[in-house]
């Protein structure tokens, strides 16, 4: 059921719970009982759904392709962009040959480091 505002002349705004049906007809006033108006403060708000499933809806609600949070991300990927553990492809940067020299084939072989 929608939360609504209205006004009272001489005790000021307040909310009522009220069914959609009633939004435009003026409610009593809790304090002194006039009837009183319907003001717009704020949106409407519904409170028909618990917290969780209310946080279930949203999350349902966003996009696939949305951007992760930080905390997504770092939950997600636990040691960085191009670990070979978390991605499950192995690390193409470092060849190691059998007598254990090391090649770096992904690499600038064209530079020579200072």
């Amino acid at each position: 059921m929608p939360t609504y505002e209205y006004f009272c002349e001489d005790c000021g705004d307040f909310s009522a719970l009220r069914p959609m049906s009633a939004r435009n007809e003026p409610c009593a006033c809790p304090h002194c009982g006039t009837e009183s108006y319907r003001i717009m403060l704020s949106a409407p708000t519904l409170a028909t759904m618990d917290g969780a499933t209310r946080s279930a809806h949203a999350t349902n609600e966003r996009a696939a392709n949305a951007p992760m949070t930080s905390a997504e991300y770092a939950a997600r990927h636990k040691h960085g962009p191009g670990c070979g553990c978390c991605s499950g492809k192995p690390s193409k940067s470092t060849v190691r040959a059998a007598d254990g020299s090391k090649a770096f084939p992904t690499k600038r072989p064209w530079m020579i480091s200072h």
